[in-house]
Order: C-alpha cells, then structure tokens, then sequence
C-alpha cells in the first residue's frame, strides 16, 4: 500500500525513518510510547502512506480549506454541495456565543458572505449533535438577524427586506446522529420551507446535512460518479486505492493530499494533532455516550410513565366496574327481597314462593333459602 501511495506522493517517509526521528527526541519519543500500540500503529500508518490522511484533522483541514489562503477551493466545494455556481466574497466573523463544549466538537465552522449576497454557515463535524435539526434552526435564526441587522445599518433608511437574502446553513457529520442511519440510503438531505397549498413564497433559511460516515458506507465498491461525491470521498476515505482513484480521475485534488503529506514531514507538528485528536476523541465519544445514554433513559420514563398512567387509567376503570357491579348486586338482592315480599301479601305458601322465585331468576332453591 505504502508503494502505491508512494509514486503520487514522493515525499512519503518509510516507517523506520519517521520512527529514527522519533527516537532522536526525548520529548516525541515519550509522547509516542504513551499511546497505545493500536495508536501508534495509527499514526505510522498516516504518516507513511499505510492508509491515507484523515484530512478532517484539524490540522490538516485548516490549512488545505481556508478561505483565506485557497478560496478557490471552498467555492468549488460549496458550489457541488449546493448545486449552483457559488462564488465567496469575504469571510464574515464567527459566532462568539458558542459554547466551548460545542465548539470543541467541531472541525470547521465559517459563515461566509457568497456572491448573490446569499450567507452560508459550513460546518465540519466530528460527532453529530442529539438535536442537530433544533440547534440548526437557532444558529439559521441568529444569522438571519445577524445580516438584517448588518444590513439595515448599511443601507439605513433605504433600507428593504428585499434585501435580506438566503441563509444557508450547512453541516457535514464525520460520525452522524442516529436519525440519519434511519435513511441508510440517503447521505443529502436539503430542507426549506414550504406551504402545503403550493403557494411559493422565499422564506429565506436553507439546512443541508451530509452524513459522511453513512456516505463512505454507501461508496464501498461504488465509483466516483461526480465532483460532488470527489469532494466528499476525499473527506470521508482514507483508503489508499480509493485516494489513487480519486486523483486520477480529478487531478485537482492531488494538490491537496501533497499540501498535507508536507505536513507530515513535520513530525513533532503532526505527532501534536495527532494526540489532540486522540483527547477530543476521548473526551467527546464520552460526553456522547454519556448525552445518548441520558436520551435512553428519558425516552424509557417517558416509556414508564405513560405505561403508569394506563395502569392507573386501568385501576380507575377497574374501580369503576366493581362499584358498578356492587351496585348491581345490591340491586339484585332487594329485586329478590321485594318479589318475595309481594308473593307472601298474596298468601302462598313458603314452597310456592320458592318455586316462582328460582322460576323468575333462575336460581336453585340453595340461593333463595338466605332470603327468608
């Protein structure tokens, strides 16, 4: 595999060099031996072309998408995730109200002004939230009123709600919610508001969600069939076959697996992304588990509670029913009492009275005795 990674990629190191260099520093070489074997195996993998680069590293994937040093490339990219030529203007700043636990899970968040006038929020990231569809639309709302009020302070008294245009929000899973594997055939999904008359009216704020992991799932044994599956292959695989196929049918992408396997030259920079992607790993798969479990647990009271509230809609009705039958019985008793009662004003005899009794409720003589 090293080989065949190897004539696209020159600069890629052997396995004993990237280990020499290790062992040179005092430093590096403790940081290594601190990972487990499966992570060191890991590493030397990335670093020498055993698999390719997992390009959604934050090292790597600021410094082969920023806007700002190859904006090309995020246009391109953009323009293939929302089907229409998408031209960046200008980077706007970010959003200081995230939450350090948010942001934390993120590879890349940029709101960036297109050429229609249009503002798109991208973001990367690595462990999909509960609520991704809630959270979205709060961050769609405040980047709405972000450009009203941008705007109305530009144009001032010119100004018109004409001017306010789409707002894109756009959100690429590394590991996607639970939600999206419920669509295991589906990794685009494109909503916007709409009536249920047909009557057309722009109301502005679009999400698209792209879960990469159930993308790469559907790519096995699949071709590249367009630009966009190129972008998101080159997001999602690190496959080295699936890299030599990628670049050789979009050469373009070349460029940016050598700026980042220049980076790897750098081993200290690389060994430090690495171990920082190891702690956010760690530290977010448990805040994950830990938010997933206490989904669990709220759906199952929420499970438990409704089945208490049908037993004790259960018990109420069963109350209700034993009332009814305690009332029928008692109604029953004094309907045999009061027949006997207008039989002895007749004069019959005790047997006679018996007789009509078991006769008019058919019950045996046994039941009638306990009234006399």
């Amino acid at each position: 595999m090293t080989a065949k990674l190897k004539e696209y990629f020159p600069m890629i190191r052997e396995k004993e060099e990237v280990l020499a260099e290790i062992r040179k520093d005092s430093t590096l070489h403790t940081k290594f031996k601190s990972w487990t074997p499966e992570q060191q195996e890991e590493f030397l993998n990335l670093c020498t072309g055993v698999k390719g680069l997992k390009l959604l590293y934050d090292g790597f994937f600021k410094e082969i998408m920023n806007p700002e040093y190859v904006p090309k490339r995020l246009d391109d990219f953009l323009s293939h995730m929302l089907c229409q030529k998408v031209t960046i203007l200008k980077v706007l700043p970010g959003d200081s109200t995230r939450i350090a636990d948010e942001s934390s899970l993120l590879i890349m968040d940029i709101v960036v002004e297109l050429e229609d006038k249009s503002i798109a929020n991208i973001e990367m990231q690595k462990i999909g939230y509960l609520f991704p569809g809630q959270r979205s639309a709060c961050y769609s709302a405040d980047l709405l009123l972000r450009q009203y009020k941008r705007i109305k302070g530009e144009t001032n008294k010119n100004f018109s709600y004409q001017d306010i245009k789409n707002v894109y929000t756009i959100v690429l899973f590394e590991r996607s919610p639970k939600i999206f594997h419920t669509y295991p055939s589906h990794f685009y999904h494109f909503f916007e508001q709409k009536s249920d008359t047909g009557l057309e009216m722009e109301l502005l704020q679009k999400y698209l969600f792209i879960p990469l992991d159930i993308f790469q799932k559907r790519q096995q044994n699949e071709s590249i069939n367009n630009k966009r599956d190129a972008w998101l292959t080159l997001f999602s695989n690190d496959n080295p076959d699936m890299i030599i196929k990628l670049i050789t049918e979009y050469p373009e992408f070349q460029e940016i697996y050598e700026e980042a396997y220049r980076i790897c030259l750098n081993i200290e920079r690389v060994m430090g992304m690495f171990s920082e992607e190891l702690a956010v790993l760690d530290r977010n798969t448990v805040k994950y588990m830990i938010d997933e479990m206490q989904n669990e647990i709220d759906e199952q009271k929420h499970t438990i509670d409704k089945q208490k509230y049908t037993i004790d809609e259960q018990s109420h009705a069963i109350k209700e029913q034993s009332q009814t039958i305690a009332k029928m019985q008692k109604e029953y008793h004094k309907s045999i009492a009061n027949t006997i009662d207008i039989l002895r004003s007749l004069n019959l005899s005790d047997a006679e009275i018996i007789a009509r009794i078991c006769d008019k409720y058919q019950i045996q003589e046994s039941q009638v005795l306990p009234y006399f």
